[in-house]
Formats: C-alpha cells, sequence, structure tokens
C-alpha cells in the first residue's frame, strides 16, 4: 500500500467497514511528518499519513486509517470519538506496535494524538 492510489482505495474500504461509509476529500502519503503517525483536519477532510508507515504490515496502517476516519465525526479524542476508533478490532495492537516501532526508529512521536 505504498502509492496515494492504493492509500486512497483502502480508506474507502475502510470507511464502509467501520466509519458509517464517510470518507475524507482527500488522503495520501506526506514525507515532512515528524511528531505524529497521520493526521486528519476535519474543516478540509483532508487526511496525511507519515511515510513512515509505508513499510508497516497493512493492519497497522489500517487502524491508523480508521484513527483518522473517526475524526471525522469527532474531532477530539473524546469518548464518542473512540467509540468509532474502536471499531477496528486491532487498535490497542497498533498503539503497541508503533510505540515500539518509534523506539526503534529513534523517533519521538507524540502518542497521545495517534491512537
Amino acid at each position: 500500500m505504498t502509492s496515494d492510489a492504493a492509500l486512497e482505495a483502502r480508506v474507502h474500504v475502510l470507511a464502509d467497514l467501520y466509519n458509517d461509509g464517510v470518507t475524507p476529500s482527500s488522503v495520501r502519503w506526506v514525507s515532512n511528518m515528524s511528531a505524529r503517525w497521520a493526521s486528519c483536519s476535519p474543516g478540509s477532510r483532508d487526511i496525511r499519513v507519515s511515510s513512515k508507515l509505508s513499510n508497516c504490515p497493512d493492519w497497522v496502517i489500517d487502524a491508523v486509517l480508521v484513527h483518522e476516519l473517526a475524526h471525522l465525526h469527532e474531532a477530539d479524542h473524546s469518548k464518542a470519538f473512540y467509540a468509532i476508533a474502536n471499531r477496528h478490532p486491532r487498535q490497542r495492537e497498533c498503539e503497541l506496535f508503533l510505540e515500539g516501532y518509534a523506539l526503534g526508529l529513534g523517533l519521538a512521536i507524540d502518542q497521545t494524538d495517534v491512537l
């Protein structure tokens, strides 16, 4: 899932499965994220995913995408937000994976903002 087209196709599948069919206006890989794995701008409905994740297992990328899709409903990390984001069955595993991945890469990723 290394191309923007593949990422966009996957986000549409995940939106149908976990986000009531609500999709972003755009989703793409970016190389300029240094403190987050991904971001969602609810106003513009754009999702950006760090290219550092491109080598991760698909289930990790999927969980990150579902997390960002949930921001299209709830901008903050409220209880209502997590009720949507946690529809993906591997959110907790993804959180643990990314903690270790960040450590292995020597990154200071803000884990409170992603998963």
